[in-house]
């Protein structure tokens, strides 16, 4: 007997098959080497193809049941290959050809072509064109002197609006029933059920409404914010620039004093001096209201509060202008906020001599439209979009940008 059959190991009887259909028994000591076995299965196949030593390379077995690739450089042991398990012998894919280097620069250059030009490249282009940009600094200027004289313009049309609405025989009822839905204004409500979130939290109701009005009216913002500040001293401190909270009480006795009206023993001039009282009510509930938290970002860098609160104002409650309002030459200032357009300048002659104008003058809407506008610029594009004082302001816009041209 021969050594090698003495000590061989055991013999696995393979079924092999190709992608062409062929199919075969290979019968292989376990500790036969992957390559050996592909090389039995290449002659059994391919009859000569071992000629050439690329053809051994360009083959595999794949394990049926597993699909995998098996090793070359593995035994049939080692590959955990079993009796009577199904291999399968395929042709390797041929590798992608490298590019050729003409196509590899022409994409390159398709490339560069697509890429979008930068700044260097923009200046050399239009290097020779003529400078057609409009000076920024300018038109800022501009705009900003179109905002001030607008604010002039309305102190003056308000003073207009209340002298010819006092001629009006139903004047002081129509500003009760404005003076009532002022009180209703829906900055100084709180969102109820919001606040009821909070106190069922355990929050004490004042400091959820601080909490609250801080942030938008955002339950989640405001529980933040409560858990952030429960250890702070100033936690119930009143916001920056608002009013006490016995102010609206006051402002609601007037209110029902002034519903009341005069009696009619007392006669046209008590009725005017009614009329007064109600336009000074309207004015203070139309008060400038700063923005909580500028207030106190602008007060934490070292500002007074009166001197942020006039900023703000003067700002239209943006916090970064009002930032280098505070830190600049401080124009304008608050009181040319209050201050008139000259009533004899053609501007404003031709403002009251328009017949829209005019006519919105003797409405009361259009007296709280400017009065809304004067403390809240903001505002206004709810008044512009309004049926009944959009015309109004619509025609003031024009005469003012017509006469700013000539």
């Amino acid at each position: 007997v021969q050594e090698e059959k003495i000590f061989a190991g055991k013999v696995l009887r393979l079924h092999v098959c190709t992608m062409e259909g062929a199919e075969w028994l290979e019968e292989v000591p376990e500790d036969t080497t992957v390559e050996k076995l592909k090389e039995r299965c290449l002659k059994h196949c391919l009859p000569g193809s071992l000629e050439d030593p690329k053809t051994v390379t360009h083959h595999k077995l794949i394990h049926a049941t597993s699909e995998k690739v098996l090793t070359d450089t593995k035994t049939v042991l080692e590959e955990n290959i079993q009796d009577r398990d199904v291999l399968l012998l395929v042709k390797k894919r041929a590798p992608a050809l490298l590019p050729k280097m003409a196509d590899v620069v022409a994409e390159e250059k398709r490339k560069q072509e697509q890429k979008a030009p930068d700044k260097d490249a923009i200046l050399k282009a239009t290097a020779n064109l003529p400078a057609r940009s409009v000076d920024r600094t300018v038109t800022h200027h501009n705009m900003r002197d179109f905002q001030t004289e607008l604010r002039k313009i309305l102190v003056s049309l308000i003073e207009v609006a209340q002298k010819l609405l006092a001629l009006n025989p139903d004047a002081v009822e129509l500003f009760k029933k404005a003076n009532a839905m002022l009180d209703e204004d829906e900055e100084d409500r709180v969102d109820e059920i919001a606040l009821r979130q909070l106190t069922e939290m355990g929050f004490p109701e004042s400091r959820a409404v601080k909490a609250l009005r801080l942030n938008h009216m955002s339950v989640t913002q405001a529980m933040e914010w409560l858990i952030e500040h429960a250890d702070d001293p100033s936690v119930d401190a009143p916001l920056p620039g608002q009013a006490p909270a016995e102010a609206p009480a006051e402002g609601a006795a007037s209110s029902a004093e002034a519903a009341a009206g005069p009696s009619s023993e007392e006669g046209g001039e008590e009725a005017k001096d009614e009329l007064t009282e109600i336009f000074k009510k309207i004015r203070r509930k139309r008060e400038f209201r700063p923005d909580p938290r500028a207030v106190i970002a602008l007060m934490e860098m070292g500002f007074d509060e009166k001197e942020v609160v006039d900023a703000l104002r003067v700002n239209n409650n943006q916090q970064n202008a009002a930032c280098e309002w505070l830190l600049g030459d401080r124009k304008p200032s608050p009181e040319d906020l209050d201050k008139g357009i000259d009533t004899n300048s053609p501007l404003f002659q031709a403002i009251l001599e328009n017949p829209v104008v005019q006519l919105g003058l003797t409405n009361p809407k259009t007296l709280l439209a400017f009065e809304d506008m004067l403390e809240n610029p903001l505002n206004s594009t709810q008044w512009m979009n309004d049926p009944e004082t959009g015309p109004v302001m619509l025609q003031i816009s024009r005469i003012f940008q017509t006469l700013n041209r000539t």
